[in-house]
């Protein structure tokens, strides 16, 4: 494969624009127009991997579950999260597809359900933190604890939730799977949502679980197993920014390994919610042996590998 190959993650609210266009046609369309910026970059030679959040809509298939639960099964947490990963890639291939046929370009687009293997020991099990779904009173909460066996928090007074584990991506198994697509030149869609949280069993047979993995990490790790040239997080801001929100905001253009380890050392740059798993994400693909990473915008992921805008992570 002589294209560099490029890793890309974009949010599962990026699909979102607002809260008054959340529907699939709305998504479709969100998907459309980052799509186009990521044609631009095959366009111009990169080999490309695309990893996607799917919190939103995961969200929305739970709800749908619990409003027809007086008819209809309710539906698994991970197979949720299955269900988001074929309806994103879907939007996404499609999108994709439409875009290069207009470039002329002739590349096939594949999406890749995928599962994302964690440890079964992993610390946040003891500690489930994520939430998810829709807000409860506390009558149902404790019902769905005792009969459950769901984990549920009271959230800062606006009802309880129920709460998962985020534990850490060890393996995604579909990876030579993805390694094969991509040396046949294909763009793959893999590891939505940080993948299908799965675990093995003593004779190594998987089973899925009530877990959410982030995407940002995930991604990380695809970007690491596939030897990437460079890794892209593509989020709400074109750039990074030191005491972001405050008068002494500060955009950042480079930073090296050393300097992102100390800006997040520091706990006061970056949302734990947000921008932190981000840079540490970047750190994990850097320490791994990575040696190029951004942070941007989607529309402005072409100018940024054109080195223009957006900010860029370096090993040394």
């Amino acid at each position: 494969m002589t294209q560099k190959l490029a890793v890309i993650a974009i949010g599962g609210n990026s699909l979102i624009k607002d809260k008054k266009h959340q529907s699939v046609e709305d998504q479709y369309e969100a998907a459309y127009e980052t799509s186009g910026h990521i044609a631009k970059m095959i366009q111009d030679g990169w080999n490309v991997a695309i990893a996607h959040g799917n919190g939103p809509q995961v969200g929305f298939i739970l709800r749908r579950s619990e409003l027809a639960s007086h008819e209809l099964h309710e539906v698994p947490l991970d197979v949720c999260g299955a269900d988001s990963q074929g309806a994103i890639g879907y939007a996404l291939q499609q999108s994709l597809q439409n875009h290069l046929r207009d470039m002329g370009i002739d590349r096939p687009v594949a999406t890749v359900v995928t599962q994302t293997e964690v440890s079964a020991d992993d610390p946040a099990f003891k500690n489930p933190s994520k939430p998810i779904g829709s807000f409860m009173d506390e009558d149902d909460a404790m019902r769905r604890i005792e009969v459950d066996g769901w984990d549920c928090n009271e959230d800062a007074g606006r009802g309880w939730r129920r709460v998962v584990a985020s534990p850490l991506p060890m393996r995604i198994v579909e990876e030579p799977s993805v390694r094969a697509l991509i040396a046949a030149g294909h763009i793959v869609i893999t590891v939505g949502g940080g993948g299908i949280p799965v675990v093995a069993d003593e004779n190594g047979h998987l089973r899925g679980i009530a877990a959410v993995i982030d995407k940002d990490f995930a991604s990380s790790l695809l970007a690491t197993r596939l030897g990437a040239d460079t890794f892209i997080i593509s989020t709400a801001v074109e750039k990074v920014a030191l005491n972001f929100g405050k008068p002494e905001q500060r955009w950042l253009d480079k930073v090296t390994l050393a300097e992102a380890k100390q800006y997040l050392a520091e706990g006061t740059h970056f949302a734990k919610g947000s921008m932190a798993p981000k840079i540490q994400a970047v750190i994990n693909f850097l320490e791994a042996g990575g040696q190029h990473a951004i942070v941007t915008d989607p529309a402005s992921i072409p100018q940024a590998l054109a080195g223009k805008t957006g900010t860029h992570f370096m090993r040394d």
